[in-house]
């Protein structure tokens, strides 16, 4: 239980609520959800969150699910609970169409992992989600005619962030109080933080990514956007686990909650590299160390660490992750270039500038630095950021018709990121404060492989820093 001033988002508690009382049943969430989905995309902007529904899916998930509740037969806290799922992720009967124009002719006959796995928890899929173009990018900007641009619920004329841009939009919209994405150089943690909620990245091969484009085989991790940390902590527990089909993931430790609801953070210690920590912007950083101090008020340590070879881990990221999709793309390069995006063109076309021997380089800075943090984890428990340098980007004009190609945007944007993507080690974003231009700024818990739960933990804390909860300006109460 949260306790809030004023607005607080609709989470899978009160929606457990609404069906165990018998106030609502899943079958009537999912009509407001069909009468929500037909009117966000007839307003001016369109909000572009979810850009593949069925409404006779919809139903048919929702009227099995309330059969459950009145026979006392629930799956699981998921049971009856909407979610969406990025369009990277195979699910049936959409289209598989990564963001682009030319991929996913023909309906997919067969479910990504999570999305099965979502189905056995009795979840009801409300439909795919936007993204960024084959996931290239940090906006969310997708101008091609399957897709178009989502809108910030907070401030519509600005960028969701990339590249689970609709995943972060239809939550903080209310649309559902779950979503999925993929997280390569932070298209989870980005956009969740441009939209005010929490995003999780687990751990490299904590959760399966298979039945997603393998875009990126070394940088990409699976995680939800939720509406609280709690629900994050839900939605991971019935997630994360090894899947025959992902090999990555086979040999993981068993995922726990451990000691998430302590009472306080006494004995956690919390490593901080300051320089790295202040190259945001002022607004940004006056938040987040405020919730720094916040965090040692609970009892947590803080303890000054050093980040080495920030910069050689930064450019070797992108290499590894541009080299293994220009690699996996490259029938798409030379067939489809046309119907691509003009910034997916302009990346891809840098992509094929590294040479086998930059890749190699890359790796080999990928070692020392998982080498870097394995010493430093020794000594802390987690690593504290802020999620973003700067808050949401403004939506031009121009971007409607062609898109948006902003390499220092980007690069300011996956600052923070970068680091776990390109180790494997968890992070998880909340949102602790606004602007005064009323956009969102968020805070970043990184740990080391396979300890979530600690990241929950400290996350939890975080929630109860943000003072109050600002109202989007898009908002859909599904459950009034």
């Amino acid at each position: 239980d949260s306790v809030s001033n004023g607005f607080s988002f609709k989470g899978i508690k009160d929606y457990l609520d609404c069906y165990r009382s018998g106030k609502l049943t899943p079958s009537q969430v999912a009509k407001n959800i069909i009468a929500t989905l037909e009117d966000c995309d007839k307003s001016t902007p369109p909000l572009r969150a979810i850009v593949q529904w069925d409404q006779e899916q919809i139903m048919l998930m929702a009227e099995a699910s309330t059969a459950r509740y009145k026979n006392k037969c629930t799956l699981s806290y998921l049971d009856g609970i909407p979610v969406c799922l990025k369009e990277e992720f195979k699910v049936v009967p959409y289209h598989h169409r990564v963001g682009t124009v030319y991929l996913g002719t023909e309906p997919e006959t067969e479910d990504a992992t999570v999305a099965k796995k979502l189905r056995e928890a009795g979840a009801i899929i409300i439909g795919v989600s936007n993204m960024h173009e084959l996931g290239t990018g940090t906006t969310g900007c997708n101008p091609n005619r399957y897709h178009k641009i989502p809108r910030n619920p907070y401030k519509p004329n600005h960028f969701t962030g990339g590249s689970s841009s609709g995943s972060a939009a239809a939550v903080a919209a209310g649309l559902c109080p779950v979503a999925i994405g993929t997280d390569g150089g932070g298209s989870v943690r980005i956009p969740a933080s441009f939209c005010g909620v929490v995003g999780l990245k687990g751990t490299f091969g904590r959760i399966s990514s298979h039945g997603s484009l393998p875009l990126s085989y070394s940088t990409v991790s699976v995680g939800p956007i939720c509406t609280s940390v709690a629900d994050a902590a839900i939605v991971y527990s019935i997630l994360a686990e090894p899947d025959p089909l992902y090999p990555y993931g086979l040999n993981q430790p068993k995922a726990t909650l451990s000691d998430m609801c302590a009472p306080d953070l006494k004995g956690l210690k919390l490593g901080v590299d300051w320089t790295f920590f202040k190259a945001c912007d002022a607004e940004v950083l006056s938040v987040c160390e405020k919730a720094v101090e916040h965090l040692q008020t609970l009892g947590a340590s803080v303890v000054e660490v050093s980040l080495p070879e920030m910069e050689e881990a930064r450019v070797a990221h992108v290499i590894c992750i541009l080299s293994e999709m220009r690699d996996f793309l490259q029938p798409d390069f030379n067939k489809h270039f046309q119907d691509m995006n003009l910034d997916t063109r302009a990346n891809l076309t840098l992509a094929s500038q590294f040479t086998a021997l930059d890749y190699i380089t890359a790796n080999r800075q990928r070692t020392r630095s998982m080498r870097f943090l394995r010493e430093i984890f020794t000594t802390v428990n987690c690593i504290l950021t802020p999620a973003v340098a700067c808050t949401a980007p403004r939506i031009y004009e121009s971007d409607l018709l062609t898109g948006s190609s902003n390499l220092s945007f980007t690069v300011r944007s996956m600052r923070f990121m970068q680091l776990g993507n390109f180790t494997g080690i968890p992070g998880l974003v909340v949102p602790i404060g606004y602007s005064t231009a009323g956009l969102p700024i968020s805070f970043q818990v990184m740990a080391k492989w396979w300890d979530e739960a600690v990241l929950l933990r400290i996350g939890l804390k975080l929630e109860q820093f943000r003072y109050q909860t600002k109202k989007p300006s898009i908002y859909y109460d599904i459950l009034a």
